[in-house]
């Protein structure tokens, strides 16, 4: 195809209708079925659910079908899906839409495991088919805002993450250790901020209380980079007694809190210039008493610019965008393997520590 004849076709694909459909709607999937429903250029052509009350519930609700299995939807006519059932059955579930070379939209995490995660990611890629992850907590707002300030030039040099992840148990997602329920959404933060490299070394405690799997868990993550060494500690707990998502980012230049819940960020950058800097450490050798110097003079203190956008709304259109055009989506299948097999690294060195035969609870 050459050059126009490409642009041709990229223009027809950025207006044309997307022909959607969700597989599994229950707790997300009903939301990705309610987006593709009324967001401008989709149409929902139907659902499908294991409980086929269910996909007929939620089919009415949207004025669009119920299906009873995946190759009933594909053989109405997608362009695009979202998987949102169990993670066991990601494979299965999105096997016949990407030999179809249809886009699939797959919920966090890839798959259980890295073998998993490679099947999927191979197929999409042998079939020419359009792969993202739903990896949603990069289209949380903050998230989105401080992207938006390291772009508008912020710059931040990773050199130490702190992440505290944890909340009441709410015996969903008890069929898999903690790290993949919800250490997997900082790891995938993580490792965006480190440019998509995977750690050099991990270290890793946790302990199973209610499940059989890992219900408290801290990682220390090391990345040896050319600019220099980053150690993200990240710990998830499903046993704790209120919620709290929150991301400390120290830098060379600046300090950045990110507050999920709460939507809310703070960023702390040094506005003293190196000249000045070097006479308050000067002062400071020569015990100098500075009691009295206002360390507010020194930094500069900005919350982040945080918009209401719909975190999934934002996801889906990332993921739409990337089917019009035919382009690598922003969370691909690389980084949700690499996400994948990051936790799987975790959850082995959780057993190595704790002196676990892995593959036992």
């Amino acid at each position: 195809m050459d050059t126009n004849s490409s642009l041709e076709s990229k223009a027809m694909g950025a207006t044309r209708t997307i022909r959607c459909g969700t597989v599994g709607v229950g707790r997300m999937g009903q939301h990705h079925a309610r987006v593709y429903a009324n967001e401008p250029g989709c149409e929902l052509v139907g659902v499908v659910d294991n409980r086929f009350a269910r996909a007929e519930e939620i089919a009415d609700r949207h004025e669009s079908t119920a299906f009873k299995t995946e190759r009933d939807l594909l053989d109405a006519g997608v362009d695009a899906v979202t998987i949102a059932v169990p993670t066991t059955a990601h494979f299965r579930s999105a096997q016949c839409f990407l030999e179809a070379g249809v886009a699939c939209l797959i919920e966090k995490p890839l798959a259980g495991d890295t073998e998993t995660a490679q099947r999927i990611k191979q197929l999409a890629e042998q079939h020419g088919a359009v792969l993202m992850v739903g990896h949603i907590e990069r289209y949380n707002p903050v998230i989105r805002a401080m992207r938006k300030a390291t772009e508008a030039g912020l710059e931040v040099i990773p050199r130490f993450i702190e992440v505290h992840r944890v909340s009441p148990m709410t015996f969903r997602s008890v069929d898999t250790s903690v790290v993949m329920d919800m250490m997997i959404h900082d790891l995938d933060v993580v490792l965006m901020l480190m440019g998509g490299a995977e750690p050099d070394e991990i270290q890793a405690a946790g302990v199973a209380v209610v499940t059989e799997y890992e219900d408290i868990c801290n990682a220390r993550l090391t990345w040896r980079l050319p600019q220099g060494t980053c150690v993200a500690n990240i710990t998830a707990s499903r046993l704790a007694l209120k919620t709290e998502r929150v991301t400390r980012i120290t830098g060379e230049n600046a300090y950045i809190k990110i507050d999920y819940g709460n939507k809310y960020g703070t960023v702390i950058s040094r506005t003293a210039n190196e000249i000045q800097m070097q006479e308050v450490r000067e002062q400071l050798r020569r015990g100098e008493d500075l009691t009295n110097l206002a360390w507010a003079d020194l930094v500069n203190i900005e919350p982040l610019t945080i918009d209401d956008a719909e975190p999934l709304l934002m996801e889906i259109r990332g993921f739409l965008d990337a089917v019009r055009r035919g382009e690598q989506p922003p969370i691909n299948a690389e980084a949700g393997f690499a996400n994948v097999r990051t936790a799987e690294r975790i959850v082995e060195a959780v057993h190595e520590t704790m002196g676990v035969t892995i593959g036992t609870p």
